[in-house]
């Protein structure tokens, strides 16, 4: 989510602009709250942000009422112009935009649109590691102690253009995949200001072995108690989402922590969970239809039976 999508680049021999060295006016395109930091601190820089291209609004709760993106509500907030329509784009370009901005939008950029208005990226990775949808996650789940964040040139290829800038931002031993993405939208923020202050100029091709950063799915999430170790069951508590099941119930695990106490992998002893090896003690869950909480208190309601086991 942090990249601009892949782009639908038949036509190998269109040639696609070059990013200005100091924009006239941009288009940013973004919608999560890790874009939020980028795009204020673009316009309290002074740029001129012509249009926000943001996700339609959609229910964030099944009876509730449509609401907009958090980039949608930070623009409306700043008195910009918003638009879910990537056809929009082409007036503001008639108007004089010359530069786009993409800070996780995870739509398709295509073809058309690339070839009338330059585009940079801000990625939250250390590229070429973790190109594509989900390096936050991935670096997560990889165990890597770095990652940063990249002002990129969008070319043809998924992640793949010049880097004008970057910085490299260390992944606490704690920390989650929320905090990391808020972590990486703040120096993001700086580091987008201080290239266009600097000026779009001499990027430097990417360097070194390239691994791509595929979006996480359920399965990545799933313990499995018995095929890891507690670190790495950690790692995936970390990302958000990480589930097992209790008794043909799904069971969230929203926060745990490793410990040296050694149960069978996959049975319960009091709040730790056996893996294949150590520990991991069970600090707030949530079953299937019901709120998050501290997992001693769901473990004092459910009362599961000592060494009762987790998973299939």
């Amino acid at each position: 989510m942090n990249s601009a999508s892949r782009n639908d680049l038949s036509d190998q021999g269109a040639a696609l602009p070059t990013p200005p060295v100091s924009p006239r006016g941009i288009v940013y395109l973004g919608s999560p709250p890790e874009a939020v930091a980028p795009l204020r601190a673009l316009v309290e820089a002074g740029h001129r942000v012509d249009l926000v291209v943001s996700a339609p609004d959609r229910r964030r709760r099944r009876r509730g009422e449509p609401t907009p993106t958090p980039v949608k509500a930070a623009a409306l907030e700043l008195g910009l112009k918003v638009t879910d329509d990537l056809a929009d784009v082409e007036s503001a370009v008639d108007e004089g935009a010359d530069l786009g901005v993409v800070v996780a939008f995870g739509q398709l950029l295509r073809l058309p649109l690339l070839t009338r208005l330059a585009m940079v990226n801000l990625h939250f990775s250390l590229l070429p590691r973790w190109r594509g949808a989900a390096p936050v996650e991935r670096a997560l789940l990889a165990g890597d102690d770095r990652t940063g964040v990249a002002v990129m040139g969008v070319e043809e290829g998924l992640d793949t253009g010049p880097i004008y800038a970057e910085v490299s931002v260390p992944i606490g031993p704690e920390a989650t995949a929320g905090e990391l993405r808020s972590d990486l939208s703040e120096h993001g923020a700086a580091l987008l200001v201080a290239t266009l202050a600097d000026g779009l100029t001499d990027p430097q091709p990417q360097v070194g072995e390239s691994t791509y950063a595929s979006k996480i799915s359920g399965d990545d999430l799933l313990l499995r108690f018995g095929d890891v170790s507690a670190e790495q069951l950690g790692r995936q508590v970390r990302v958000g989402g990480a589930w097992t099941t209790i008794r043909g119930e799904r069971l969230k695990v929203w926060e745990a922590e490793e410990v040296l106490a050694t149960p069978p992998p996959g049975e319960l002893h009091g709040d730790v969970v056996g893996t294949a090896s150590g520990g991991l003690r069970l600090v707030e869950v949530q079953l299937a239809g019901r709120a998050r909480q501290e997992a001693k208190a769901f473990l004092r309601g459910y009362r599961p039976e000592h060494g009762e086991h987790l998973g299939g």
